[in-house]
């Protein structure tokens, strides 16, 4: 009986696992960035210090991609993995750097919950990428992604209604629009790389 055999190249796994630490310390700056006491020019500096060596591990995914022979599983769903966690950190990255530019006095309190989200997605996707490697018991991981991102949908609107209520200066509302859509984007990007894992998982089963 003959047998396939393919070698595995765990780095793949151990680099997209460090990728999705670098989106639960973005979420976390994310979540300081929030607090009213918060040393907002030094959070935006660690953020960036963060968003940069979230690069240099999507620059390492890459370089891995390019000069191994067999990879773990295809090379287009490697490059759309890497550049969907990459995506996250830019997203969370702008938020951040939109709430210092725009100097923002008091933030709506309803941002905690955009937050929360992130921050939740951020956990699970760090759990999901070790599992990558045996592909097994990732289901869960994108369902309640999905079920995050429709909070995430939720919360929106409801930030939008409040901005246009009538209770925010015009600028403040153009700010805080903003900042929102970036919080959005940032669990809109989640879901996509829920997506792809889901996408790599059939195509492997």
């Amino acid at each position: 009986m003959g047998f396939r055999f393919r070698p595995v190249d765990a780095s793949f796994y151990d680099l997209f696992a460090e990728s999705a630490q670098h989106l639960v310390t973005g979420a976390a700056l994310l979540t300081e960035m929030l607090t009213d006491d918060n040393d907002r020019s030094a959070t935006a500096q660690r953020m960036r210090d963060a968003e940069h060596a979230a690069d240099e591990t999507t620059h390492a995914i890459v370089r891995r991609v390019n000069s191994t022979f067999v990879t773990p599983f295809d090379r287009e769903d490697i490059y759309s993995l890497a550049s969907g966690l990459d995506d996250v950190m830019d997203e969370m990255d702008e938020a951040v750097d939109l709430i210092l530019l725009y100097e923002v006095g008091q933030l709506p309190s309803e941002l905690s919950t955009q937050v929360e989200v992130l921050q939740r997605c951020a956990e699970l996707t760090a759990a999901a990428m070790p599992r990558l490697q045996a592909m097994k018991d990732l289901d869960e991981y994108w369902i309640e992604i999905n079920r995050l991102e429709n909070t995430g949908d939720k919360s929106y609107r409801r930030i939008l209604a409040s901005l246009f209520s009538g209770s925010y200066e015009a600028l403040e509302v153009l700010k805080l629009k903003d900042i929102v859509e970036s919080l959005e984007d940032a669990i809109d990007a989640f879901e996509k790389v829920a997506n792809i894992v889901e996408q790599i998982a059939v195509k492997e089963s």
